[in-house]
């Protein structure tokens, strides 16, 4: 994951970071496969050599932007609110946590779940994320086995519209408008989880 230790100075007005920003917005307009080196060179203003002292290939550049997407949603299983604590909060905080990422790394999660697998970066970038889901696959399965959320529902398709609503965001949430992340989890969670909770 890049991060300011990782970043490396390379031509005047560029570095690293600046580079993987504006590589992932053309990656994200015009796809991976479709985007070459030329292409990232004309939108950056500076020629493929130059993009050379920056990373050695385009597929340095795609492996940088899904570690930035997957490291934010790994680190969330890491967090105490997700390790204890009943299993319903647990994944109420996951679900939180990961909104959040969503938001904060917009682009770089808009990447990752666009991805076709057609490259060995792609595959375990998506052989990640295939993780990621299913540890919060089993977060539901145990909030449903405790009793906190109601078992009339076939888990597999909970996990599928739990999943679906979230990844959908990345298709119609403009950042800096009036919906906050806060407001845009708060909705989420109200949404999905006043129709699971068990009835008391």
């Amino acid at each position: 994951m890049p991060t300011e230790t990782t970043t490396k100075r390379g031509r005047p007005g560029y570095d690293q970071q600046s580079v993987l920003q504006i590589a992932v917005d053309v990656f994200n307009r015009h796809g991976y496969d479709a985007t070459s080196m030329g292409i990232l060179a004309e939108n950056l203003g500076i020629s493929k050599s130059a993009i050379y002292h920056h990373v050695p290939s385009k597929g340095d550049l795609l492996k940088l932007a899904l570690d930035h997407a997957l490291g934010g949603l790994e680190a969330i299983l890491e967090e105490p609110g997700a390790q204890s604590g009943p299993a319903d909060a647990r994944l109420e905080f996951v679900v939180r946590q990961t909104i959040y990422v969503l938001v904060d790394r917009l682009p770089f999660v808009t990447l990752l779940l666009r991805l076709r697998g057609n490259t060995e970066i792609e595959r375990d970038a998506m052989a990640r994320r295939r993780s990621f889901d299913h540890k919060v696959a089993e977060l539901i399965s145990a909030a449903r086995e405790d009793g906190s959320l109601r078992q009339d529902i076939d888990p597999r398709t909970v996990t599928r519209l739990l999943f679906g609503t979230i990844n959908s965001i990345v298709e119609w949430y403009k950042p800096g408008g009036s919906l906050s992340k806060e407001k845009l989890a708060d909705d989420v969670i109200t949404i999905a989880f006043d129709g699971l909770h068990a009835s008391k």
